[in-house]
């Protein structure tokens, strides 16, 4: 019996030591990451090809950006930058193919998140708040065809993700958006298909977990991963490539996501020509609003208030049909606005259009270099009195000496007419916004990400107009269109809150609030408006634009004659 127990007691101790050992041995790879400072392996290249893309592929990878995006924005190995995480989808992709079956699938991804090592119980992790206006959700997981295993593990990670400082997004110094960091461009000229699949990776659950107006978004953000999946991988070369991306990141109908740098390939079929004169779209037409150089003028027999119906005998109509999805914008007044920078752009320095006053004609075009810039420059200060009665002011280059000024030269007007069609000095013209209040006001409120929960959003307090000691006493009115956008849309829900503002004009940009900029594969730098900002009532800015209570637009017989129609019913307004 003594000799039974001793051998039981041994067998125990060295079942013991053994599972040590397994266990032990199954995290030793954690030791082995590499920082992602010291990360070389796929600085050249990431060695990944496609075969054949099916239906079943489409639907594996797509199932990968969903669980690569959870990990990197939960996991706690990733939270703390421990390792690159786009080198690591480079490094579970050829295993993650060559995956006969679901099972197999299942255990890759299994075996991947094992390599990181257990994960410490959070005790700070919070439930999503009841009221949370955006709540993250694992029901991709739990609607797919994954294991219980893996599925099990997926909530345990979520249940114990990371909290505080993250490798890839912070707070914007303590502010009420997000900020992108780390997101290396891998600056290829053609990224092979490994490094574009990761910029579609990248690219979704960066707007899935930190985009705060997904819900608004034309297309359901869950479905826009299949759609694009086969426009990255095909992709041929650049071009191709440029315009896979622009047109995933249309699909967030927002107005500041667009290049801001990168797109050589797309600005080169563009041109490198432009028009001597500006149009715009008026009246549902694209009219010639003025000349860039003033000595262009009797180069050609256009005129300010032609209508263009035909460039190189296309219809326009049928140009903004072909090409609108290129330009990214959060309503159609914005896209078209955008859209009027290159519809008068070309490869060759000359241009055959078609007016509804002189027929067709040969135009010269000219490199932007030698097109002085329109509109009011920014060292310009413009405040001034008109008839005597009404002070007139442009915020483009405003500072607190010159408020001062303004308040002292406009005290006893009638009213004020605040012009937000030339973007302002942001910074300073906020004070002025309280002048005009003469009681506490409602104003804004904002959506707040919270980045130990990825996805969720709740709103903010309602922030509130201050009362202004000595308020201007007549009229406020606030000129705007869709040259209002970004921190402008917000400074007009400032003068909004003033106790006798209307605000005339037409739509603006709805892409009102702070923008988080960061790189995707090939050099493209882009972003979106990462802060949530609404009316009081809940009533979204974001497409929408700044809600108007007179409509005014130009009109072509207007420009034609000279008229700042917008300017014209603003006096009027004020003069009733």
């Amino acid at each position: 019996m003594n000799k039974f127990y001793l051998f039981l007691l041994v067998f125990v101790l060295l079942l013991f030591t053994c599972c040590q050992a397994e266990e032990s041995g199954k995290y030793d790879d954690i030791e082995d990451i590499i920082s992602p400072e010291n990360d070389k392996e796929f600085d050249k290249g990431s060695s990944i090809v496609f075969s054949e893309l099916n239906n079943q592929l489409v639907s594996d990878l797509e199932l990968l950006c969903r669980i690569w995006g959870f990990l990197k924005y939960h996991h706690p190995i990733v939270g703390e930058g421990k390792c690159n995480w786009d080198y690591e989808l480079f490094r579970i992709l050829p295993k993650y193919l060559q995956a006969r079956n679901t099972e197999e699938r299942d255990k890759v991804i299994l075996s991947w998140i094992d390599k990181f090592g257990k994960i410490s119980v959070c005790t700070s992790c919070k439930e999503t708040p009841s009221d949370a206006f955006i709540k993250p959700n694992l029901n991709w997981m739990e609607n797919s065809n994954m294991n219980n295993a893996l599925k099990s593990k997926i909530r345990e990670i979520y249940q114990n993700r990371h909290q505080g400082e993250h490798y890839y997004v912070r707070k914007q110094n303590n502010a009420d958006f997000v900020e992108i960091i780390n997101e290396r461009p891998y600056n290829f000229y053609n990224p092979d298909a490994g490094f574009r699949l990761l910029a579609l990776f990248r690219f979704w659950n960066i707007i899935h977990y930190y985009f705060p107006h997904k819900h608004l978004t034309d297309m359901n953000w869950d479905d826009v991963i299949s759609k694009y999946l086969p426009l990255f991988i095909l992709a041929t070369n650049r071009l191709e490539y440029e315009m896979a991306a622009l047109q995933l990141i249309g699909e967030t109908n927002d107005s500041q996501a667009y290049f801001y740098s990168g797109d050589l390939e797309i600005q080169e079929v563009r041109g490198a020509y432009f028009a001597p004169f500006r149009v715009w779209f008026i009246e549902g037409k694209l009219v010639v609003m003025d000349y860039y150089n003033p000595e262009l003028t009797d180069t050609t027999c256009i005129k300010i208030g032609d209508v263009i119906t035909h460039i190189n005998s296309e219809p326009v109509e049928s140009i903004i049909e072909k090409q609108k999805f290129l330009y990214p914008a959060s309503n159609k007044t914005m896209q078209l606005r955008n859209m009027s920078f290159d519809m008068l752009r070309s490869t060759q320095n000359t241009l055959n259009i078609q007016t509804e006053q002189n027929g067709q004609q040969m135009i010269q075009l000219y490199y932007r270099s030698a097109l002085k810039y329109y509109g009011i420059s920014v060292i310009d200060k413009v405040y001034h009195l008109i008839d005597g009665n009404i002070g007139y002011a442009r915020l483009s280059s405003i500072n607190m000496e010159d408020i001062q000024k303004m308040k002292n030269i406009f005290e006893n007007t009638d009213g004020i007419i605040i012009d937000l069609r030339y973007f302002p000095s942001i910074t300073n013209s906020l004070f002025f916004a309280q002048y005009f209040a003469s009681t506490p006001t409602p104003f804004a409120k904002l959506t707040l990400p919270n980045i130990n929960n990825p996805g969720e959003f709740t709103f903010s307090p309602t922030y509130i107009m201050p009362k202004f000691d000595e308020p201007y006493q007549g009229k406020l009115i606030v000129i705007v269109n869709e040259y209002v956008q970004y921190h402008t849309e917000y400074l007009a829900m400032n003068f909004q809150a003033g106790s006798n503002t209307t605000i005339i004009g037409s739509t603006t940009s709805g892409a009102n609030g702070n923008v988080s900029n960061f790189f995707l594969p090939g050099g493209l730098k882009t972003g979106f408006v990462s802060s949530g900002i609404y009316y009081p009532d809940g009533t979204p800015t974001q497409r929408i634009g700044i809600i108007l209570d007179v409509w005014v637009e130009p009109t072509i017989e207007g420009i034609r004659e000279g008229k700042d129609e917008l300017l014209e019913k603003a006096i009027r307004l004020i003069n009733e």
